[in-house]
């Protein structure tokens, strides 16, 4: 751990100065590491207005929140799925 009885608290962890920080048990990154490296840019939500029927709306608000998200992932794999196989 390190050494304190519980987890710091957020307001905690702002106020530690970067040289009280022990970083000994994280590995230095050498140039391997960054010859790897791929630049991922972020695909970012648009919002929009989309109809759909009701049924298939319950479907997806049943599980709870969180119901655009399924809705999107469902999409996202439809649309891998379709780009995959032509």
């Amino acid at each position: 751990m390190n050494g304190y009885d519980k987890p710091l608290t957020p307001a905690q962890i702002a106020d530690t100065e970067d040289k009280n920080i022990d970083f000994s048990d994280i590995p230095e990154l050498d140039d391997s590491y960054w010859q790897e490296a791929e630049l991922v840019e972020p695909d970012l939500t648009e919002e929009i207005t989309l109809r759909v029927k009701r049924s298939v709306l319950a479907h997806f608000k049943a599980p709870g929140k969180g119901y655009e998200t399924r809705i999107n992932r469902v999409l996202e794999s439809y649309v891998r799925a379709r780009r995959e196989h032509g």
